[in-house]
């Protein structure tokens, strides 16, 4: 089946997201000490390593088990019960080597591959399903990792410093 403009264009953005959202992520673990890496704020909540372990099964499950066909061996579990068992540098290689794997991979896809029905956590997607999804889930969880470190940290993390983002649309 031939790759139209369309499924070029998604694949593009796609991993231009989501290695956007891995280099924010990765800027706020260096920003923090170990400790509070893994402090959760509530029982209710997830520390930061967890989410970033969380981040690194659902891409994998999703994406790379799925799409790519490797063996599903997510412990979902272990990825929310996980506490300081892996040094801020372990997590981040975790979190990068993930991300870039999964990036090779969106890269390597075809429109038939796209268009493929999958399985995952039960549910019955599309491979641009699973693609929208796990990008979705990827940004939302990169968005409450930079929410905590602001909070932490009381200042402005500097992801769009130097740019002017009060312009207006050109047609």
């Amino acid at each position: 089946m031939k790759d139209n403009t369309l499924v070029k264009e998604t694949i593009k953005h796609s991993v231009f997201r989501l290695e956007e959202n891995n280099s924010k992520i990765v800027s706020c673990l260096e920003w923090l000490s170990e400790d509070e890496i893994w402090e959760k704020p509530n029982e209710a909540s997830n520390s930061m390593g967890n989410l970033v372990l969380h981040l690194c099964g659902n891409l994998t499950q999703y994406l790379l088990s799925s799409l790519g066909k490797a063996e599903d061996k997510r412990d979902r579990e272990a990825e929310f019960s996980t506490s300081k068992t892996m040094d801020k540098q372990a997590l981040i290689d975790k979190l990068n080597t993930t991300v870039s794997q999964c990036a090779d991979l969106l890269q390597s896809l075809d429109q038939n591959s796209l268009e493929s029905k999958y399985t995952v956590q039960g549910y019955h997607y599309s491979g641009i399903g699973n693609v929208i999804h796990a990008v979705e889930h990827f940004s939302y969880h990169a968005g409450q990792i930079a929410f905590w470190t602001k909070i932490l940290r009381r200042k402005d993390l500097g992801f769009y410093a130097g740019m002017d983002l009060n312009k207006k649309n050109e047609r």
